[in-house]
């Protein structure tokens, strides 16, 4: 049977199809739909972590315990999970074990660009690319069953052109789950002291080269041979690029990525008389190849930064083999439309009067990031998940007695939960003078609405006990914690603005639900409108960079020295009242 599923979709699919019935991540796009359908299998466990680093030490937890288990998480997330993932290296699974990293060229929805094939290669652990969709879901049940055949984990890369493609995906049968669960009492391949270390590292080379020999007769990585005279060798979404500019041209085509397979490398290069690397990002491949003494055309032709399709690769290739090169068409009519936060968002308030404060704001991970832009402008730095209290600590210790002000962190509730609680320890036990605001809004919005430890509900949906964010801050050594409504633009000032005056450090806790989250619906306000008579055409309000407030240009007439007036599309007001909060005529009702 065939079914349209997107790459998460079908990744989710494989995952259940290899009989796997436990999964732990954390939300992160591209990859956080795989965990949301594979919860909705029937008979599962499925979590929301706290971050990466735990939902990868919750499923080591489960392989050693005799369950298949799977980590997934955007590529970013391995950072986070680097730790445990080096040393689980070492010591196998008692099962299986698949990391899913969902890479992100072009940045779509990321702070960096990063190649996580890289973390194969460092931590020697084996990784899958799938090139389409139904290789999304085949390639999921291979990584099991390579992961319980070599005792490895296995690393399953996607990228967010395979994540979200939708194509038509072949099923394949369930595999019946089996409760193989047992405890396996082996401190000699499982505690990680430096004695029993040294031996399991010796294990790794051994499993590595046996890797090698496998990846040689591996189904996945394959040779089509066409025109001898220019071969290519790709693999994931690059190889599709490929085939559908060049299908007449000879392919290798890894679904292994690592370990390479040398031998098929070798016997590839002796076929054709030129060859072509196609990889997005880093010259990962070609670099290997080349180390083989094999002549290769890489990186010199192709970019190192962003996506590929098929006009970069074929105009790449036509220009190098002096073709005639296909014309690249750029459209310039289309205005540049940033993103924007949404109507009635619970943010905008809160950085419209940090902008207007000019105090330095070391912002975070989160939708919240657009307010850096204009008009807001009220976040100055954004490094990486948990980054913006250690770096306003770091600020506030630097700039000491030299008359700048506090420095304010900003911090969405559920990337405090990630990786905000050991750097706020850090402020109260090294005397900070820093500002740390915690903007609650219930859930984790920029991903898509997921629940985390302070929401009251797991990943399937069942009731569960509800963090105190303000109870945990206060158990941290807090004493200065104020809670606001960060809609009240008076009152979210003056708190700031005391809070900012006094010395040690502070945490503000702004709580207001996502306004597309279920528990905002409740509020069913009416949208404002503005009288173009009482608009003196200040334009204050259009410094709150809401989307339903415009401005109307209209004739200036004698006497009149108004050039036009601001307007709200009333079918897209969410009634927040910011804007007549700003508004100093009374012309917002």
């Amino acid at each position: 049977m065939k079914v349209l599923m997107s790459g998460n979709e079908a990744i989710a699919r494989g995952v259940y199809e290899a009989g796997v019935r436990f999964a732990a991540g954390y939300p992160g796009t591209p990859s956080t739909e795989i965990m949301e359908e594979f919860a909705r299998y029937e008979g599962v466990y499925a979590e929301w972590s706290p971050n990466e680093k735990v939902a990868l030490e919750v499923a080591i937890g489960a392989a050693l315990a005799g369950e298949k288990s799977l980590a997934c998480m955007k590529h970013v997330g391995v950072n986070v999970a680097a730790d445990p993932l080096f040393t689980v290296s070492y010591t196998g699974t008692n099962s299986a074990l698949v990391i899913i990293t969902a890479d992100d060229p072009s940045l779509h929805s990321s702070q960096n660009e990063q190649d996580n094939r890289n973390y194969a290669k460092f931590a020697k652990i084996p990784m899958l690319e799938p090139s389409d969709v139904q290789e999304a879901k085949d390639f999921a049940k291979l990584a099991f069953a390579i992961s319980s055949q070599f005792d490895t984990p296995v690393f399953l890369r996607s990228t967010t052109r395979v994540s979200h493609s939708k194509a038509p995906v072949t099923l394949g049968d369930i595999t019946p789950y089996e409760d193989k669960t047992n405890i396996s009492y082996n401190a000699a391949k499982f505690v990680m002291v430096p004695a029993n270390a040294r031996l399991r590292r010796v294990e790794v080379e051994k499993r590595l080269n046996a890797l090698k020999e496998f990846a040689e007769t591996f189904s996945e990585n394959k040779m089509e041979m066409n025109n001898p005279e220019i071969g290519i060798i790709t693999a994931g979404m690059s190889y599709s690029y490929a085939k559908d500019v060049f299908p007449d041209f000879s392919y290798l085509k890894l679904g292994m990525v690592y370990p390479l397979p040398e031998k098929m490398i070798r016997d590839f290069a002796a076929r054709v008389k030129r060859i072509y690397v196609i990889e997005e990002l880093d010259p990962f491949l070609e670099e290997q190849i080349k180390a083989m003494g094999i002549k290769v055309i890489g990186k010199e032709i192709f970019p190192y930064t962003l996506e590929f399709d098929p006009g970069i690769i074929e105009n790449a290739i036509n220009k190098y083999e002096h073709a005639t090169p296909h014309p690249v068409h750029k459209i310039h009519s289309i205005p540049h439309r940033p993103p924007n936060l949404c109507p009635g968002c619970p943010h905008r308030g809160l950085f419209y009067v940090l902008g207007k404060l000019k105090c330095f704001v070391a912002g975070d991970i989160g939708c919240y990031t657009l307010s850096y832009m204009k008009p807001l402008e009220g976040i100055n730095s954004c490094i990486c998940m948990g980054a913006s209290i250690g770096m306003a600590h770091g600020m506030s210790k630097a700039l000491k007695d030299k008359g700048r002000g506090k420095v304010v962190g900003v911090i969405g509730d559920s990337t405090f939960i990630h990786s905000g609680i050991p750097p706020l320890l850090n402020m109260v036990y090294n005397k900070s003078n820093a500002l740390v605001i915690i903007l609650d809004n219930s859930t984790t919005a920029m991903t898509g609405m997921q629940e985390h430890p302070a929401t009251g509900f797991t990943l399937l949906g069942e009731e569960t006990k509800s963090l105190d964010i303000k109870a945990l801050v206060a158990a941290l050594g807090i004493e200065n914690i104020r809670v606001i409504d960060p809609h009240h633009l008076k009152t979210t000032r003056e708190i700031i603005k005391e809070e900012l005056a006094k010395d040690g450090p502070s945490v503000i806790i702004a709580e207001r639900p996502c306004v597309l989250f279920k528990k905002a619906k409740t509020e069913n306000k009416k949208p404002f409108k503005i009288d173009p008579d009482k608009c003196n055409g200040c334009r204050v309000c259009l410094g709150l960079g809401c989307p339903p407030i415009s401005w109307k240009k209209i004739a200036k007439t004698e006497g009149s020295k108004k050039a036009g007036y601001a307007v709200i599309d009333e079918t897209y007001c969410n009634g927040c009242g910011l804007c007549k909060q700003v508004c100093k005529f009374d012309a917002i009702s």
